[in-house]
């Protein structure tokens, strides 16, 4: 026969593990918030700040930065071409802007794009 501190500790445990399995079934039934509430979650000043596509030589970086005063949040990069190769993309060290660069297999240029998330 088990000991009562056994018992307790086993109650224990089975209770952790129910209280656990019962929170994460509520979180995943929660509905998803009404998208006037996903519009207040925007930053203020958010802003997406486009570098638009261009040619460049393989591996030159092309630089989009955030207008005023706002900073990057996030960012991307595009390479477009036959065999374009996105090879980096990345903040600014300033954290103003992001930074994108590519290759294209068998051409000396490549198409660029660049993209910067913004917000104050």
């Amino acid at each position: 026969m088990p000991s009562i501190k056994t018992t307790a500790l086993a109650l224990a445990a089975t209770a952790a593990v129910t209280g656990l399995a019962t929170a994460g079934v509520a979180s995943a039934q929660t509905p998803t918030e009404p998208a006037a509430a996903r519009a207040a979650a925007v930053p203020p000043g958010y802003q997406i700040v486009t570098l638009p596509n261009a040619n460049v030589p393989n591996f030159q970086r092309r630089t989009v930065y955030c207008p005023g005063s706002k900073h990057v949040l996030g960012g991307g990069g595009e390479a477009q071409g036959n065999g374009a190769i996105l090879v980096g993309s990345f903040p600014t060290p300033d954290g103003r802007g992001w930074i994108a660069l590519g290759r294209q297999i068998g051409y000396n240029d490549v198409g660029i794009s660049v993209y910067a998330i913004c917000a104050d």
